[in-house]
């Protein structure tokens, strides 16, 4: 998931920026209304987590001009207004779902989550080819019987591999949706972190699913 963070308090923010970003979604940040709008307007997210009290154009004004452009990105709002007349009211403009501050990290997490299975329907979480299994919720790793651990920016790439199966996915692709670069960079980080996910999910075991596609990138074959 893609997503947009709108808080005016620097501490707050980066809280939320390192948190999200170590649970592996990719994340942008502003602290105003008018930025709110523009960044929404113009890069595609996943979900806005937006606080109420925010300078120029407050919370609530954001949601509704969205809604006004038919902008679909799903809200969840956060703020420390913590009355009930409050969380109805925001509900009610819009949002798709309320958190009050201060909250736990991990529950704003499990919102997250119901988000993204309510937005992309999924079943079982699970995405798999032969004996390897990913858990989009769990953020687990198997095959056959053995866990194998991943860093973030790993899990994210074997979990486009896994969405993309049987697919020649050129480094430019992987670039986009792995690390949100959408222009030409000289660097082989995406050679490097192909060979470590190598390493770790086809070397130890006697069925490769990683291939090489000469002159064009890499392809998850199953």
């Amino acid at each position: 998931m893609k997503i947009l963070v709108v808080e005016d308090e620097k501490q707050i923010s980066d809280y939320i920026y390192k948190g999200l970003v170590e649970a592996g979604y990719s994340v942008d940040v502003v602290d105003n209304g008018e930025e709110a709008i523009s960044y929404a307007t113009n890069t595609g997210y996943d979900l806005i987590l937006l606080d109420i009290m925010i300078p120029k154009i407050n919370g609530l004004e954001v949601v509704k001009y969205l809604k006004s452009k038919n902008n679909n990105t799903h809200i969840m709002l956060i703020s420390a207004k913590n009355q009930l007349e409050d969380k109805i009211l925001g509900l009610d403009v819009g949002a798709d779902d309320y958190l009050v501050k201060p909250f736990e990290f991990s529950e704003l997490l499990a919102k997250i989550r119901a988000i993204y299975r309510r937005t992309h329907e999924v079943k079982d979480n699970i995405l798999a080819v032969k004996d390897l299994k990913l858990d989009i919720l769990k953020r687990s790793v198997v095959r056959g019987d053995e866990l194998i651990e991943l860093t973030t920016r790993e899990f994210q790439l074997l979990e486009y591999f896994l969405e993309n199966k049987n697919i020649a996915l050129t480094r430019m692709m992987i670039m986009e949706k792995v690390w949100d670069i959408k222009f030409i960079v000289d660097t082989n980080v995406v050679d490097v972190y192909v060979n470590h996910l190598r390493r770790k999910i086809d070397k130890p075991f006697p069925d490769k699913i990683i291939h090489t596609v000469r002159g064009v990138g890499y392809i998850l074959k199953g």
